[in-house]
């Protein structure tokens, strides 16, 4: 890649973050109600990327006598961690150190 190519490259790359950055604001500045379908899609999308993830994580597990025994482990402590805290984050945070615990050291 040449030098042109390269600035021409991160100069695209930073025009369309910016892009999708400052957009929003400028379709829905502040005191205008947003449309119904938007305000709809912030409340539920949340919810369907942690579902994604979850399905995601999943996916290639096998569950049968040890085989996927620490995941549910890690899910069963992110799921109790979360309800006594109410911390997204440190429950996800812990429960990846937890898994990651338990299949290092006693599920070799």
């Amino acid at each position: 890649m040449t030098t042109m190519q390269s600035i021409l490259t991160i100069v695209a790359v930073v025009a369309g973050t910016m892009l999708t950055r400052f957009l929003p604001f400028l379709i829905f500045p502040e005191g205008k109600t947003p449309p119904f379908y938007i305000t709809w899609l912030g409340m539920v999308l949340p919810y369907a990327v942690i579902g994604l993830l979850v399905v995601y994580c999943l996916k290639d597990a096998v569950f049968s006598a040890y085989h996927g025994l620490p995941e549910l482990m890690a899910i069963v402590c992110i799921g109790i961690l979360h309800k006594w805290k109410k911390n997204t984050l440190l429950s996800i945070g812990f429960g990846t150190v937890f898994y990651m615990f338990l299949v290092q050291n006693f599920f070799v």
